[in-house]
């Protein structure tokens, strides 16, 4: 027996939505272990190996290489080996799986989105798959029409004997929507017009003479996307016929189906108003926000977060002179180290900062994930150091040119851009003194270091010229008020002014 089992796009951190297919792993009719990497896709940030959370055939995938997906839209299914009684659910019907028959009915769904649990499954979550959290939007399942009570319905599995790869491929393959499953019986082969329901012609149909129209069939659509650009221009999909393979609707389609509605409706347009002498039409690109700039996060962080900046300027002559002295003697220690080390001895003192919002609620943390921004050609990217707290100076400094060099290689993984707490951004690379950043949604604030330049300073009384920089702090005031945040903020500076003030928390 085996139950099959729909794998989405996860969540591949930064939450963006969506990802390309670069390369399968695996082949349909292939054994995969659990965890075991079945896709590399790309996002705007990394190139990932998306290991699978289930153990079986593959039955099906969805998606050829080069293929953009958003984050939900369904990856591949495998045939989860289960004990006897083992059910598959698929849309609006419940099939069982290896014993030559099946039972079309209105079970509930399994592939709606988000897989269910399983015994023996991954132990490892991946991010916005698997967990308790509410997705954004589950997909309404449609219940099938109810078989003919003459005629059998064919089974998704072989007859006895037939190997679960043979059978669930076979049925599988060539099923290409997120929504029910239409049975595959002789009946529903010889009329495939049924799956793809068209508009019927006017004065005709049930419409026509005042009869009830007839309950929806299965809609053959992967996309959510496809789904949402139907909504937005009111559009029913079981009145379009797709032009993808198996009549699966494209977007294309949709758009087609808008157009046309748009033009049916559209009033003679009024003539254009002449252009004033001197003007023209502004020239311009549109390009479609993609990456780290279209994602939900950031706009959630500026809709949901109330945010509040703090800075001082710092004297920080002292704190490069100790940096100096530590690499003569020994392996470099870069300045991001150090002020990540200030940092994790200043969320110690000020516990509050180090904490994560959601759902209404503030978790602190104990223990310090620290990300940190940093730039690249694929735009800007934040990796975590896990356990930060945990880690000397030396240590955090190893881990930060680790994760930057696996960053400008575009092989972060999912778990080294998730998971923050807190988050430090050094402007001074790009030359500025400081900036208001977008918190890192859910995480509670962000440490920003501007560039270290040479200014006047007074220094025991007497006017010089120190290297100064400039330190803000960007807080959610859910958290906490001004009096923490300064505090945290003023033990940096002294940290940065006097790096002994250190030596009190080591």
């Amino acid at each position: 027996m085996a139950e099959v089992r729909e794998f989405t796009l996860p969540d591949l951190g930064e939450g963006l939505t969506g990802a390309e297919i670069v390369r399968w792993l695996v082949e349909v009719g292939e054994v995969v272990a659990v965890d075991q990497p079945v896709v590399e896709v790309e996002t705007a940030k990394a190139l990932v190996d998306v290991p699978c959370p289930y153990g079986g055939v593959v039955t099906a995938r969805f998606g050829e290489e080069g293929t953009e997906l958003p984050v939900g839209a369904p990856l591949l299914t495998v045939a989860v080996p289960t004990g006897e009684g083992g059910t598959q659910t698929v849309g609006g019907g419940t099939q069982t799986v290896g014993d030559g028959s099946s039972t079309a009915g209105g079970g509930s769904s399994a592939v709606d989105g988000r897989a269910p649990a399983a015994e023996g499954g991954s132990g490892n979550v991946l991010v916005g798959y698997g967990t308790s959290a509410p997705s954004a939007r589950r997909r309404r399942v449609r219940p099938a029409p109810p078989a003919p009570a003459s005629g059998p319905v064919g089974g998704v599995g072989g007859g006895a004997g037939e190997g679960v790869a043979e059978g669930l491929a076979g049925g599988l393959a060539s099923t290409a929507t997120s929504g029910p499953v239409a049975a595959s019986s002789p009946a529903a082969a010889a009329n495939p017009v049924a799956a793809h329901p068209v508009p019927p012609a006017p004065g005709s149909g049930p419409e026509a003479n005042g009869a009830a129209r007839p309950a929806p069939g299965p809609v053959s659509v992967i996309s959510p996307l496809v789904r949402r650009l139907a909504r937005e221009h009111g559009l029913d999909l079981h009145e379009l016929r797709g032009s993808g393979p198996d009549g699966l609707i494209l977007r294309g389609d949709v758009e087609r189906a808008a157009q046309a509605a748009q033009a049916a409706q559209a009033a003679p347009a009024p003539a254009p108003a002449p252009v004033a002498a001197g003007t023209r039409e502004a020239d311009g690109t549109r390009v479609a926000v993609r990456g780290v700039r279209g994602a939900e996060k950031l706009a959630r962080s500026r809709r949901e977060i109330p945010d509040a900046t703090c800075w001082v300027d710092a004297d920080a002559t002292e704190l490069l002179a100790a940096r100096a002295a530590m690499n003569a003697a020994g392996p470099k220690i870069s300045l991001l180290a150090l002020l990540a080390r200030i940092c994790t001895a200043a969320l110690a003192r000020h516990p509050e900062l180090n904490a994560t919002v959601s759902e209404g609620e503030i978790t602190r943390r104990s223990d310090v994930h620290l990300g940190f921004a940093a730039q690249t050609d694929r735009g800007l990217v934040v990796p975590v150091v896990h356990d930060a707290h945990a880690r000397d100076t030396a240590g955090l400094s190893a881990e930060l040119t680790r994760l930057t060099e696996a960053a400008r290689s575009g092989t972060l993984t999912p778990a080294e851009l998730t998971g923050g707490t807190f988050t430090l951004n050094n402007y001074g690379v790009f030359g500025v003194d400081g900036s208001t950043p977008i918190i890192n949604h859910p995480e509670a604030a962000m440490l920003g270091v501007g560039r270290i330049a040479a200014k006047p300073w007074v220094h025991q009384d007497q006017l010089a010229i120190r290297q100064v920089v400039q330190l803000s702090l960007t807080f959610d005031h859910r958290v906490c008020d001004g009096g923490i945040a300064g505090g945290f903020l003023r033990y940096v500076a002294d940290c940065v002014e006097h790096p002994a003030v250190l030596l009190r928390s080591v």
